[in-house]
């Protein structure tokens, strides 16, 4: 009987004119696209000198900082004032003030100071940039030290009692692709895995073939499998899929074990299929299942740390991002792929995430309303 069931959920996926060819655009989308959109780097920020000294050394200084990659000089101001009123009209994100006698006091004194003033509208490009443009500041120092002698202490900025060599681990380039492509993985196996579930039973509902299945004698255990089975494929097939455009296109190649990624995605397409069986089950419309499982992708999304880390959440929005299945896999992702994890090292949100299957796959059989 399940065998029959299966191959009608089949013949009703192809008869749809729709989603196979939804199946292949949207990895590509989302692979090829979202990592170059979905990009928390801060680059292109607008900036304005004040220069107050115009020596070689303050023009070197502005030609390293524009250089960087990072700013964008939009404007040469006689005053500070005036730097302002581009900051307060949105045409300036950050000021570079250089003092007069600024290359008089670092080749005779051996330090100077800059001011830095950063537009904070935007929290994270006013912090970011300012670290970015101090460290522009700090490097200009250390070349300065070079070319007038390693007995010169020259610096741009409060003298520091230690110095701080940093080690990038796991993603030594700083590439963000490097961290959003597997979680964009994730997030693309959650809305075809979770959506289209969701739409099923309640679209056999309003075509009326429900009430078809509900006088035969099929056993609810075996109707939610044969729902179930062909996401399970449909989801390996996309995540197979977007693994391999993931090396292909950007070179980003899973650091541990394929198979731990694998029995992880059968269990979370488990999870997210039952929880868009349950919504089926409970929804008459199809607009209304619809909108109850986009209520629920954009709380899975935004609390699930694929943008933002779960850490630096409020510790209420942590105990709700402890119920999002989410959540788990996108660290499960992201450690497999960048740190290379073992499926040993991640056995608890492995048992987790079967916790999240066993229930929701229980409650979809047991909501099923098989009226005989």
């Amino acid at each position: 009987m399940l065998k029959y069931l299966i191959e009608k959920e089949w013949k009703q996926f192809f008869r749809n004119a729709f989603l196979p060819k939804l199946i292949l655009v949207m990895p590509l989308t989302v692979i090829l696209i979202m990592p170059w959109a979905a990009n928390q780097e801060i680059k292109d920020i607008r900036l304005a000198v004040v220069d107050n000294d115009r020596s070689p050394v303050s023009q070197k200084l502005i030609a390293k900082a524009t250089a960087s990659g990072y700013f964008r000089l939009t404007d040469v101001s006689p005053t500070y004032s005036a730097a302002m009123n581009g900051i307060e009209s949105g045409e300036t994100d950050m000021i570079l003030e250089i003092p007069s006698g600024f290359e008089k006091h670092i080749i005779g004194e051996g330090h100077d100071e800059a001011m830095i003033s950063a537009n904070a509208v935007n929290g994270t490009q006013g912090s970011l940039g300012a670290f970015y443009l101090t460290s522009i500041l700090n490097d200009y120092s250390a070349e300065l030290r070079e070319s007038y002698g390693t007995g010169t202490d020259i610096t741009l900025l409060p003298v520091e009692t230690f110095d701080v060599v940093t080690r990038y681990r796991f993603n030594p380039r700083l590439d963000y692709k490097v961290f959003m492509v597997p979680a964009l993985m994730v997030m693309l196996l959650t809305m075809l895995t979770g959506f289209l579930p969701a739409l099923n039973i309640v679209g056999e509902k309003e075509a009326g073939t429900i009430e078809q299945l509900n006088v035969s004698p099929v056993g609810r255990m075996a109707f939610v499998a044969a729902k179930m089975i062909p996401y399970w494929t449909i989801g390996l097939f996309v995540l197979s899929l977007c693994m391999v455009l993931a090396a292909w296109v950007y070179g980003i190649f899973p650091a541990g074990s394929l198979l731990t990624i694998y029995v992880f995605a059968i269990v979370y397409i488990g999870v997210v299929s039952g929880i868009g069986l349950v919504i089926s089950n409970y929804s008459e419309t199809m607009q209304q299942a619809m909108f109850v499982m986009y209520f629920f992708m954009m709380v899975f999304i935004l609390m699930s740390g694929l943008f933002t880390p779960v850490a630096s959440m409020p510790p209420w929005a942590q105990m709700i991002a402890a119920f999002n299945p989410l959540k788990y896999f996108v660290a499960v992702m992201r450690a497999v792929y960048l740190k290379g994890s073992s499926f040993t090292e991640l056995i608890q949100p492995f048992f987790v995430l079967c916790g999240f299957a066993t229930v929701f796959n229980i409650w979809a059989i047991r909501s099923y309303k098989k009226n005989s």
